[in-house]
């Protein structure tokens, strides 16, 4: 449990076994009113890909999910939990480098709260909701970023990907998985070598 100024996430923490720990993520679940928790396929598998690139994994339940104490706030309150998030992590891994790891409302709350954080390094945004939210911040943000999207994801229109892409800082990266929708269906493998690969580039 990560306490909190209004009680306490349940959290997991996965550390790599056949590497030292290079870095810290911090990985964030898709829409808690639609079913998404830290046991997310889409997190987990990228918690995976932490772990294969030598990061720590922190998955975490958002207020009200799961063992998390709280109510579902749409988006300021979840970016508080976020950072919560961080600094537990921070705590635990003082000299290391951070990164934050969203999926769908995961991405949007994860990489708003990430990207004005100094302790935070590098954001990953997979299935990042273009059409839905506002991911305009990114435009200033000079921070290495992954952005994984699905050739048919109905919440990323081809005009939102064109936007996003044209406006991306140079650093930046948008990879979109032919034939993938929202929820990577049967392309799981697939995003999770994505991002162990940006990770591994980025750590090593």
């Amino acid at each position: 449990m990560i306490e909190t100024e209004t009680g306490h996430l349940e959290a997991a923490l996965r550390l790599p076994r056949r590497t030292e720990t290079r870095a810290g993520t911090v990985l964030c679940h898709p829409h808690p009113q639609f079913g998404g928790t830290m046991d997310n396929r889409v997190i987990y598998r990228a918690g995976i890909a932490a772990v294969k690139a030598g990061a720590a994994a922190l998955r975490f339940n958002f207020r009200g999910v799961g063992g998390s104490t709280g109510e579902h706030d749409g988006g300021p309150g979840e970016q508080e939990d976020v950072l919560a998030a961080i600094d537990w992590l921070s705590g635990r891994f003082p000299r290391l480098p951070l990164i934050v790891i969203g999926y769908s409302f995961g991405a949007w709350v994860g990489l708003t709260a990430g990207s004005a954080d100094p302790r935070v390094a590098a954001l990953v945004g997979l299935g990042a909701p273009l059409s839905h939210y506002d991911f305009g911040f990114l435009q200033s943000c000079r921070k290495p970023i992954l952005l994984v999207v699905g050739e048919y994801d109905e919440f990323c229109s081809p005009n939102s990907v064109e936007q996003i892409r044209s406006r991306l800082p140079g650093e930046a990266e948008l990879q979109l998985v032919e034939g993938a929708d929202h929820f990577f269906a049967g392309q799981l493998e697939r995003v999770e070598t994505l991002v162990a690969g940006f990770l591994s580039r980025w750590l090593h």
